[in-house]
Order: C-alpha cells, then sequence, then structure tokens
C-alpha cells in the first residue's frame, strides 16, 4: 500500500511538471477556501479570489471528486498560467490527486481547463480525509 502511494504521489509530481515548463511564468494567483464532504464520490463547494492584472476578481467553486472519504475544510493558494483573457479563466477543471489528511495538513494539486489554463494550488486541509483519484472542478467568475 505504502509502495503504490508514493508511485502516485510521484506520478502526480511528474504530472505537474509538465503542465509547467521552467519559461512559464505565473499570469495571476488565486486563493480559494471551500469544503468537502465524500464516501466514495464526493462534492465540494467554495469561493476564491483571482488576483489578475493587478485586479481581483472573486469566483465560485463546485466540484466532484472520485476515490474521497471524509469530510475536510481547505484554504488553497496558488499561481494561474496561460490565462490570456479574463474570460478563459472559466471553465472546467481536471486534475489528478493523491493525499491523507488527519487532523491537519497540506496537500498540492496542478489542475487545467479546456482553455489551457493551469492552477497550481497548495492546499491546507483540517479535518479527516483519505484522497485517491480523478478531480473535476467548476470555475465561474462572478
Amino acid at each position: 500500500m505504502r509502495r503504490t502511494f508514493i508511485a502516485l504521489l510521484m506520478g502526480v509530481l511528474l504530472l505537474g511538471s509538465t503542465f509547467k515548463s521552467a519559461a512559464e511564468q505565473a499570469d495571476g494567483t488565486v486563493k480559494i477556501t471551500g469544503k468537502s464532504i465524500a464516501a466514495g464520490v464526493g462534492f465540494s463547494w467554495g469561493n476564491g479570489v483571482l488576483t489578475y492584472k493587478g485586479k481581483d476578481y472573486p469566483f465560485s467553486v463546485s466540484g466532484l471528486s472520485a476515490g474521497d472519504i471524509g469530510i475536510t475544510s481547505a484554504e488553497l493558494s496558488g499561481e494561474v498560467i496561460n490565462l490570456k483573457k479574463l474570460e478563459d479563466f472559466n471553465g472546467n477543471y481536471t486534475s489528478f490527486t493523491a493525499g491523507i489528511t488527519v487532523a491537519g495538513g497540506g496537500a498540492g494539486t496542478t489542475m487545467k481547463n479546456q482553455n489551457g489554463v493551469i492552477i497550481n494550488l497548495v492546499a491546507t486541509t483540517q479535518g479527516l480525509n483519505f484522497k485517491l483519484g480523478v478531480d473535476g472542478l467548476k470555475i465561474d467568475l462572478k
């Protein structure tokens, strides 16, 4: 089990590195607060702020996950890459994530939407959660 988890975690890190080359610069940043509840298939919801070209843009987040068990709340922050137009930020993002949280901890993920926008996130979570699966998030600017 431990070897499988380590192999999956390494796969996630390699996947993240393929989305961002050394030459790419962040076009913006995001901060998200949210909650999730799951028993195999989970649902997440929350709100966030995109900082892009010196302005803040609020957005909502909702999504589904597979392979989750638990209840968590999270604060996430990260970089937005390949954002050429504000409207390209909207969309359905997918990622592959592996992680475990007990009482408090952290995890990282890379997500990409249909417009090629990439978000590299680092999360601080609270609660009890075991995760191994594919995620889908919908982001809508308000």
